[in-house]
């Protein structure tokens, strides 16, 4: 059903579920009605700085609001910030980024625009670049840009306002930064911007610098920050409680079969396309003792799963899991992993780092300590716990709930 014959109630339930700011709700009610009678899609924005090679589960919250625009049959731009991503987006941080170069920006680029059609419609979907029109502004038109916005107006923005009485150094390209994304609704002409709560700012700095240049001032929407595995902080790689778009399926699986019993509804509401009514259905049989946490949390990894892989990849991956960690069995297939035999045992911690197993020895020692690992079915707590490399010899290391490896010690 698309934008023109699906009634306005049902297209504004669909585009505000999981939303936390708005701005405004009846000027997108009433935008939806004029697209609608004049056979014009909306024009929805979301810009991603290639940062980072690798999106996660908390990236598509916002992707996932925009395949909900696309359902409706609007036109959504994934604005890739190859621009601003030199400059790097100060939103949260206590110091100034570390400005990337434009060919890891390039290389980070490419790796998004394979991600995000797990999700999106790959021939709906526009991808732009914002070098496209900020790399082609004059020194003339960069003044007379940023005469339209007050250096108070960009201090109201909370990380500045603290660094600055912190007396903590701002660099005067990240003050640029707000002025170069709020150029990108000008240019694109959006009817609609979408962002994580910590862009609410920036995105009201496109509104506002729409008006003050005499185009309709785009609607803001906000999607909140996700929290991770450990239900504590935001979903980070850095952190370690991430499930990566590109999981292999087994992985993601098993790494939302972890999630808590609270933190899954969470998961419902923004990871999956569950109407809140159906929703709100399950937690009350929950709450009534009809249907047990541990089900649901079965149908959330099934349904995520298969959103970013396919419905036989999610039942395989449910099946190994159910076999795995259910009954407690090792998997039939269990990758080998040869390294480099010493007479001397090693530390366990370089040993899970140097198989991969680990992405660092810090991660390494976190993981033993917190008895995320076990070696030959035995738990290691130990951060400082050594192994035996003799050559010829082999132990079967277990990290986590999921993954399983051998180490094979050759000379």
């Amino acid at each position: 059903m698309t934008t023109a014959s699906r009634p306005i109630k049902e297209q504004m339930e669909l585009l505000l579920k999981g939303c936390v700011d708005v701005v405004r709700p009846e000027d997108l009610e009433a935008r939806l009605v004029a697209a609608a009678k004049a056979g014009r899609p909306l024009t929805v924005k979301v810009g991603f700085d290639p940062s980072a090679p690798d999106l996660h589960l908390g990236h598509t919250v916002v992707i996932r609001k925009m395949r909900h625009f696309q359902q409706l049959g609007h036109r959504v731009v994934f604005l890739i910030g190859d621009f601003t991503g030199m400059i790097g987006d100060p939103t949260g941080k206590k110091s100034t980024r570390p400005q990337l170069t434009r060919e890891q920006v390039a290389a980070n680029a490419e790796t998004y625009k394979r991600q995000i059609f797990r999700l999106l419609d790959r021939d709906a979907t526009v991808i732009d670049f914002n070098a496209r029109w900020l790399g082609a502004l004059s020194s003339e038109e960069w003044i007379r840009l940023t005469a339209k916005v007050t250096l108070a107006q960009i201090l109201e923005r909370d990380d500045f306002s603290k660094r600055l009485a912190a007396g903590e150094p701002i660099s005067l390209h990240e003050l640029l930064y707000p002025v170069a994304q709020a150029y990108d609704s000008v240019a694109l002409e959006a009817d609609v911007e979408l962002g994580g709560t910590d862009q609410l700012f920036n995105l009201l700095v496109g509104r506002d610098l729409m008006g003050k240049l005499g185009l309709p001032a785009q609607i803001v929407m906000t999607l909140p920050l996700l929290e991770g595995l450990d239900g504590v902080e935001k979903m980070s790689k850095s952190l370690g409680n991430y499930v990566a778009v590109e999981d292999p399926p087994e992985e993601m699986f098993g790494k939302l079969m972890s999630v808590s019993d609270a933190l899954m509804w969470r998961y419902w509401t923004l990871l999956t396309d569950l109407p809140p009514a159906e929703i709100a259905a399950m937690k009350r049989d929950v709450e009534e003792g009809a249907r047990h946490p541990m089900d649901l949390k079965f149908d959330l990894a099934r349904t995520v799963t298969a959103d970013f892989h396919d419905d036989a990849a999610a039942q395989g991956a449910e099946a190994h899991f159910r076999g795995v960690h259910q009954r407690r069995e090792t998997p039939d297939e269990v990758d080998e992993i040869a390294l480099p035999a010493t007479a001397a045992p090693q530390l366990l911690a370089k040993l899970l780092t140097a198989s991969g197993l680990a992405a660092s020895n810090g991660e390494a020692r976190r993981l033993l300590e917190q008895g995320g690992v076990k070696v030959d079915g035995e738990p290691v707590r130990d951060p400082m716990a050594t192994l035996s490399a003799a050559a010829g010899t082999s132990a079967l290391v277990q990290v986590g709930k999921r993954r399983f490896a051998r180490l094979r010690f050759v000379a």
